[in-house]
């Protein structure tokens, strides 16, 4: 009878404080080891292991979760996703599309013909249409941003937990971890035209599944990111480029710092992982530490990671590359320092070692023991024998070896230890 009640209560309530003991296993109350990546680093990250049980909720609908992420408070809590939470819904549970957030008078058709490049010509887009896209974009923002405050542990229980359709971000915010969790199509109903970026234009979308700005001491651990329900690849073509619904699966921007993502899988996405915003921002020198292990990246056509300005330790990863848009996996930008050792890629008969690497503007990439279909190769001198001539070369000092790590496995053992364990549902 009593978990009949706390059953009802949940599903009434959408949130529910619950003691520390009605799990076997309490993985909000886990901190992260000693030594675990840049996240360890001074009095390491915490979350909200020392919530008290007032600040321990179990979510299950948007509602719930506001209520327990508490406008991103401080307080130090816990919050258990379970079963999957939908963002884009009202304050009754129902469901809300597109349509719904539409105001002012938008409509795409109306959107394209205002701003079709061969009428309107490079200007950025102005105008009723615009500020009614503006308006609807806002509306759509309210539902599904949702912001982390420190000292916040988000955590899914069982292997089933799912945020869907939501941008979690971090920002300003010190001392979280997220964890066993799918995060899952943070789908941008109203994507801009921006005319002069690329050359000819693109379309930008809003959302990254997971943002972290100004966050500081954060560990990810055993998420799963992808656009699942709404690929970027089915979407039509308006003014000659894809119409792209999706931005980051995982950014680190705006002086972001001491960041461990590990045992995370990244899946189906173009951009995946975005370390730093700017060439001009300058102010990130010293900071966005991040170390990416044993993750899996698959089917990723670019970012896995870029970086700009920082420390980025890069070892242990699975790398699955497939499609005709594949990219690069590792972008070496202004002023970064990536430290990449014992990755493993998997790749088709068009994909060549030196697409691996893309540079702009960079100046050094450290790589020792990767792995290409199997066989070991030494990505900077095959990346740097490529481009001769039409890049300058990188070097191997970055001037920097990392210390805060666990142990490094071969690529090999890792590429299967990551196969099997890495995404939502996986915690050993």
């Amino acid at each position: 009878m009593r978990i009949r009640q706390l059953a009802v209560a949940v599903g009434l309530l959408g949130v529910l404080c619950v003691p520390a003991h009605a799990e076997t296993r309490d993985l909000g109350r886990d901190t992260l080891p000693a030594n675990d990546g840049w996240a360890a680093e001074g009095e390491g990250t915490t979350g909200g292991a020392a919530a008290d049980a007032g600040h321990v909720y179990t979510v299950t609908d948007r509602a719930g979760l506001v209520r327990a992420l508490d406008g991103g408070s401080d307080t130090p809590k816990i919050i258990r996703i379970a079963g999957t939470i939908d963002a884009n819904t009202d304050d009754d549970g129902d469901r809300l599309d597109c349509a719904d957030y539409a105001t002012g008078g938008y409509s795409l058709k109306k959107y394209l013909a205002a701003y079709d490049p061969r009428t309107w010509g490079a200007a950025k887009p102005s105008g009723p249409q615009e500020e009614a896209r503006q308006a609807s974009a806002a509306k759509q923002a309210e539902r599904i941003v949702l912001p982390v405050g420190s000292n916040t542990t988000i955590v899914g229980l069982g292997d089933k937990a799912v945020l869907k359709g939501a941008s979690l971000q971090v920002r300003n915010a010190d001392n979280v971890i997220i964890r066993n969790l799918e995060l899952r199509d943070a789908y941008d109903c109203f994507p801009v035209w921006q005319p002069n970026t690329g050359g000819l234009g693109d379309w930008k979308a809003a959302y990254d599944n997971l943002w972290l700005a100004g966050a500081t001491h954060v560990w990810v651990d055993h998420i799963t990111a992808s656009d699942r329900g709404h690929p970027d690849a089915k979407e039509p073509t308006y003014f000659a480029r894809n119409y792209l619904r999706h931005d980051g699966l995982l950014d680190i921007t705006n002086g972001s710092d001491l960041v461990t993502v590990s045992w995370s899988r990244f899946a189906d996405h173009d951009k995946a992982m975005l370390i730093g915003n700017s060439d001009t921002a300058t102010g990130d020198r010293g900071k966005l530490r991040v170390t990416l292990h044993h993750n899996a990246f698959e089917s990723v056509v670019q970012r896995a990671p870029r970086v700009r300005f920082g420390q980025v330790h890069v070892y242990n990863n699975r790398y699955d590359i497939t499609g005709d848009d594949y990219r690069y996996s590792l972008g070496v930008s202004t002023e970064s320092r990536i430290h990449a050792e014992n990755n493993a890629f998997h790749a088709p008969g068009h994909v060549e070692v030196a697409d691996l690497v893309k540079s702009w503007n960079g100046g050094a990439l450290h790589q020792s023991g990767t792995l290409f279909n199997g066989f070991p190769v030494d990505l900077l001198m095959i990346y740097n024998a490529y481009n001769s001539g039409s890049e300058r070369d990188l070097t191997d000092d970055v001037g920097w070896t990392p210390v805060l790590h666990g142990p490094v496995d071969s690529a090999a053992a890792a590429d299967r230890a990551v196969a099997r364990g890495a995404g939502a549902g996986r915690i050993p």
